[in-house]
C-alpha cells in the first residue's frame, strides 16, 4: 500500500468518527492553546515594559535610591547571608538622593566624555490648559537640566533646549509631549512654540515640542511636560523628592569602568564608610530588560507546566481511543490484510491517523492561542506577536504526543490475525 494511499485512508477514518476526534483534538488544543497564549502574552508585556523602561541608550546608565523591584513572580532574590545582614541593608534603604548630593556628583564625576544629567519625577496626573482646549487630567511632569532629554532618549521636533541660566533660576518654561502639544495646538507643533500654557494652573511658557519615541499601556511619553529641574524642585518644596541621576559614557566597551568609578565617587558624597553596603542602585538598560524577563519567566515556567500535565491526560485519552478504534474496526484491518496489506501498512494507518488527531490540536490551540494572547498586545499597544519558536515547539511535541499515544494500538493492530479478525463480531 503506497504512503499516499495510506493516509488517505487514515484521513477518511478521522472524517467518520467527527465526535471522537473532535472530543480529542480539543483536549490537545487546551494544553497548546494555554502555552501559547501564555507566552504570546508575556512577549507582548516584555516588549511593552522594554519600552516603557529601557529609556536610556545601550551607553548610558541612572543612579537612583531604591532599585525599581520589577517583579511578577517567583520567589524575591536572596540578597543576604543572615538576618543580621538583612537588617543592616534595610536600614540603608529608601534614603532619597538629594539635590545637593546629585549636583555634587555631577560636579565631582569627571570620566572623559561622559554627560551627566539631573531628573526629578514632579507632580503626575494634571491637566494642561489653554484658553481655549484643555488635556485629560492624564498629563506627568518631569524636571531637568539641559543634558536631559539627551540622556532620556528624547528629541525636539521643535523649538530649543534649556538654557542653564533657565536651569540654574528654575523658569517657568516647558517642553510639551508630542500628545500634549497635538491636543492643544493641533498637528502644528510651530504653534506651541512661546505659548502660554497652564499646567497644573501655573502659567508656562512652551521651548519646544517633543518627537514621539513611542509609548506603551505602561508609560505614554506622548503625555508629558519637561520642565526645568529646580522648577519641580520649587514645586515639591516641602516634600523630601529624590533625585535621578543619568550618566552617558561615550563607548559602550566603558561601562563597566564608568559605572565603577561612579560607584567611588557616589559613596562619600552619600557618607558612607568602608564596610557600608551601597545605599543607591545603578541602573543600566540592558540589565532593566534582564530582570523583567527573569521576573516573568516564573509565570512562563508554570505554565510550560500546565501544558504539559495537559498533554498527558490528552495523550492517555488518545491512546484509549485509537485502542477502541481497534477493537471497533477489526473485520476492516482482516479484510485489508486479506487483500494483500502487510502488517507495516496496518501499523502505518493507525499511526498516521494519531499523528493527524495531534497535529489538527496543536494547530487549533496555536492559532486561537496567538490570536486571544494578541489581545494583550493590542492592550499594551505593541505589534501583533507571533513566538514562532514556541509555534514550532508545539508543533514538534504534538507530532510526539500522536506517535507515542498511537504506537501501541498501531502495533495492537499489525499483530491481528486476518482469518481471526474477519471472523471477529
Amino acid at each position: 500500500m503506497k504512503y499516499r494511499e495510506t493516509l488517505s485512508l487514515s484521513w477518511n477514518n478521522i472524517r467518520s468518527n467527527k465526535l471522537r476526534s473532535a472530543i480529542t483534538i480539543v483536549i490537545i488544543a487546551l494544553g497548546i492553546f494555554a502555552l501559547i497564549l501564555i507566552i504570546t502574552a508575556i512577549t507582548a508585556a516584555s516588549n511593552s515594559l522594554t519600552s516603557s523602561f529601557s529609556t536610556l541608550g545601550a551607553n548610558a546608565f541612572s543612579i537612583r535610591y531604591k532599585d525599581r523591584n520589577i517583579r511578577f513572580g517567583g520567589p524575591e532574590p536572596s540578597t543576604s547571608k543572615s538576618k543580621k545582614g538583612k537588617r543592616e541593608r534595610k536600614s540603608n534603604m529608601g534614603i532619597p538622593i538629594t539635590y545637593a548630593e546629585a549636583m555634587e556628583f555631577k560636579q565631582r564625576y569627571t570620566f572623559p566624555n561622559a554627560k551627566v544629567s539631573i531628573g526629578l519625577r514632579g507632580p503626575f496626573s494634571i491637566v494642561a490648559n489653554t484658553n481655549s482646549k484643555k488635556t485629560n487630567p492624564d498629563i506627568n511632569m518631569f524636571g531637568g537640566d539641559d543634558n536631559y532629554l539627551e540622556l532620556n532618549g528624547y528629541n525636539l521636533q521643535a523649538g530649543r533646549n534649556f538654557t542653564q541660566n533657565e536651569v540654574q533660576t528654575g523658569r517657568n518654561v516647558c517642553f510639551l509631549g508630542s500628545g500634549v502639544a497635538t491636543r492643544l495646538f493641533g498637528d502644528n507643533p510651530l504653534k506651541a512654540i512661546d505659548a502660554i500654557v497652564s499646567l497644573d494652573h501655573k502659567p508656562y511658557r512652551v521651548i519646544g515640542v517633543l518627537e514621539d519615541k513611542g509609548s506603551s499601556a505602561f508609560f505614554n511619553t506622548s503625555k508629558i511636560v519637561v520642565t526645568p529641574v529646580n522648577t519641580v524642585r520649587r514645586l515639591l518644596s516641602g516634600q523630601n523628592p529624590s533625585y535621578t541621576i543619568a550618566v552617558q559614557v561615550p563607548d559602550l566597551n566603558l561601562m563597566d569602568v564608568a559605572t565603577g568609578e561612579a560607584i567611588a565617587e557616589f559613596r562619600p558624597i552619600r557618607k558612607l564608610n568602608v564596610k557600608d553596603e551601597n545605599n543607591f542602585f545603578i541602573d543600566k538598560s540592558d540589565s532593566i530588560a534582564e530582570s523583567m524577563l527573569t521576573s516573568l519567566g516564573f509565570l512562563q515556567t508554570g505554565t510550560i507546566g500546565i501544558a504539559l500535565v495537559t498533554l498527558i491526560g490528552a495523550a492517555i485519552g488518545l491512546m484509549n481511543i485509537m485502542l477502541v478504534a481497534v477493537n471497533e474496526r477489526t473485520k476492516e484491518i482482516g479484510l485489508e490484510k486479506a487483500l494483500g496489506a502487510k502488517g507495516s501498512d496496518i501499523r502505518r494507518q493507525f499511526l498516521y491517523e494519531s499523528i493527524l488527531i495531534s497535529i489538527l490540536g496543536a494547530a487549533v490551540g496555536i492559532i486561537s492561542g496567538v490570536l486571544v494572547g494578541n489581545l494583550v498586545a493590542l492592550l499594551l499597544k505593541t505589534g501583533f506577536v507571533v513566538p514562532w519558536i514556541w509555534v514550532g515547539g508545539g508543533i514538534l511535541v504534538c507530532t510526539l504526543v500522536g506517535l507515542l499515544a498511537g504506537l501501541y494500538p498501531a502495533i495492537k493492530a499489525s499483530k491481528l490475525d486476518p482469518i481471526v479478525a474477519l471472523r471477529y463480531e
